[in-house]
């Protein structure tokens, strides 16, 4: 696992996270092991140290807590996985949300509901009538909701810090040999490599370190994009309906999602980069010439939904990495070497509060309190 692409390769968010663990030396022995340091490894370690304040936890992270597709998507939460509701998945909302409350994490969620467009259809009354490839209307509304990604990797690192959890920024994980207890390599620039005994790990890299996962068929790694428009006035969020700022995706294609920020400003979604030859999306750099294409593409066809959004200005760009599986369905897993690993990811886009809601019941499990369910095994 290398250290993630800069903000220059990956192009800059509009929102920050102001939360850097302590510097600390790395334990030469632990309890529990979380590789990732995104919603779903964060959210695990705080969790790990709330149900067993007795179990050492150390977090590894190849550079900034955040650096990966947690800090960088839309931050819209949804209720199920994007392959629906699975056998037995619970209410991830209400799960999701009784988690924050538990770690006393803040992070401006807000559940009004989430709209479905398409350009077939419509609801007789909806508020959005848009210019894209036909149509777009909303067709139908879905439990759902948003919140400040940079603002829930700052709480849920916190909790993990407060609750005991050591978290080591850049330290890269090169490789895991399993046994009675895994021994794990880990790197640092200008440093010698360390070895850490675990007695059982949680992965969280998602599209990031396949191989170290235990992933390889049926996964497509890839850098979806988004924008953010300047803020409009409440006349133009009226103008476009959008004016009760539920977020917004559509169920056919082209594919288009968004939502509405604090300040009025509009953050926008479309489009996957191919993924380069080596597999490696830190390899992606989004001044390149297809993303670049990409990008131009985004903005006129923004600029041509509404004529409140012709003259819309476009302040920031970026690219996030995106884990497809196939038949969509999130991987939720023991890893194929050990039972003593858990694998998580794949959630294609359906992440926000699914990674921290498989987080705790990835620790759970670990912990003999919960099986894991038979949709999210490597073998499915």
């Amino acid at each position: 696992m290398h250290a993630p692409a800069t903000e220059t390769s990956w192009g800059i968010v509009p929102w920050a996270i102001d939360f850097t663990p302590p510097e600390q030396p790395l334990s030469r022995d632990a309890d529990f092991a979380v590789i990732g340091g995104g919603f779903t490894g964060l959210a695990a370690a705080a969790w790990l140290r709330l149900l067993a304040p007795e179990r050492s936890v150390v977090l590894l992270e190849a550079g900034r807590i955040g650096a990966g597709a947690s800090g960088r998507t839309g931050g819209i939460a949804l209720a199920e996985t994007a392959a629906g509701d699975l056998p037995g998945l619970g209410d991830v909302l209400a799960g999701f949300s009784a988690i924050l409350d538990k770690l006393g994490a803040r992070c401006d969620l807000s559940l009004p509901g989430a709209w479905e467009i398409a350009r077939s259809g419509g609801l007789d009354n909806s508020p959005i009538h848009w210019t894209d490839s036909g149509t777009l209307r909303v067709v139908n509304e879905v439990p759902g909701g948003t919140l400040d990604p940079g603002k829930l990797v700052s709480a849920l690192g916190r909790a993990a810090e407060r609750l005991g959890a050591v978290i080591c920024e850049n330290r890269t994980v090169s490789d895991v040999c399993w046994g009675e207890r895994a021994e794990i390599i880990v790197e640092r620039d200008g440093a010698d490599a360390e070895k850490i005994s675990a007695g059982k790990i949680i992965f969280a890299t998602n599209a990031l370190s396949l191989p170290l996962s235990g992933l390889a068929g049926g996964m497509h790694p890839r850098l979806t994009l988004a924008v953010r428009t300047a803020p409009l006035p409440e006349a133009g969020l009226a103008a476009i309906g959008l004016a009760q700022r539920k977020p917004f995706y559509t169920v056919d294609f082209p594919y288009l999602w968004g939502r509405v920020l604090a300040d009025n400003s509009i953050v926008w979604g479309a489009g996957l980069v191919s993924e380069p030859e080596s597999g490696d999306l830190r390899e992606t750099n989004i001044a390149a010439e297809e993303p670049s294409r990409m990008f131009a593409n985004i903005e006129k066809r923004i600029r041509g939904l509404h004529p409140a959004l012709a003259s819309a200005q476009f302040t920031h760009l970026w690219g996030g990495p995106i884990l497809f599986r196939d038949q969509w369905l999130p991987v939720f897993s023991r890893h194929p070497e050990s039972a003593n690993g858990i694998v998580l990811g794949a959630y294609a886009g359906h992440g926000v509060a699914l990674s921290s809601y498989l987080g705790a019941w990835a620790v759970e499990a670990l912990l003999g309190q919960r099986e894991l369910p038979p949709w999210g095994a490597l073998s499915s």
